[in-house]
């Protein structure tokens, strides 16, 4: 019996008599050798598996996503640019529409005002004819009313002399009030 509880506690100094754990495997000295080992291989085994696999794929999205990015902001350039141009035309149609919504605008203010001015020179005319025809009308009402002045002064005149009890000739009364008229 001396001989196997002598060879139990040489098989180690972390495991009881019993086979169990003493504290924390882990943290025992007799195993670190063997816990390196395995440690060692683990990120051998990790490190082939990135290199060989995840990270090329992660560097073929990467690229992917890189050219999508730069194709991306290429398009946006060129749409950019497609968008100035446009925005050049439309300013320059614009402009173009201006000037001749310009131009329509003075060619008919122009042809209203030649309508006017004939319109105006008619008018014009149609005055001075009226005027003339009025100064006329005038003129020999003037001298119709100076002819019916002298017929009702003559008339006038003898009944006048025949009320203050004077006989006149007519022809002494027309004398007296042509002169009269004449100043």
């Amino acid at each position: 019996m001396a001989s196997e509880s002598h060879a139990a506690e040489a098989v180690s100094s972390c495991v009881d008599s019993h086979g169990s754990a003493l504290g924390m495997p882990q943290l025992c000295g007799d195993w670190i050798g063997n816990q390196v080992f395995w440690l060692v291989i683990t990120l051998v085994v990790i490190f082939l598996v990135l290199s060989r696999i995840a990270l090329p794929r992660i560097a073929s999205v990467l690229a992917e996503r890189q050219g999508t990015i730069t194709n991306d902001i290429a398009a946006a350039e060129d749409l950019k640019r497609k968008a100035q141009e446009a925005e050049a035309a439309y300013e320059k149609a614009l402009a173009d529409a201006r000037a001749e919504s310009q131009a329509i605008a003075q060619a008919t203010r122009d042809e209203i005002k030649a309508e006017l001015d004939v319109a105006l020179e008619k008018a014009d005319a149609e005055i001075s004819a009226k005027a003339a025809e009025s100064e006329k009308a005038i003129a020999d009402i003037r001298a119709s009313a100076m002819e019916n002045v002298e017929v009702v002064a003559k008339d006038t005149a003898e009944a006048i002399v025949a009320a203050l009890g004077g006989n006149a000739d007519t022809a002494s009364v027309a004398a007296a009030v042509t002169n009269r008229m004449k100043g």
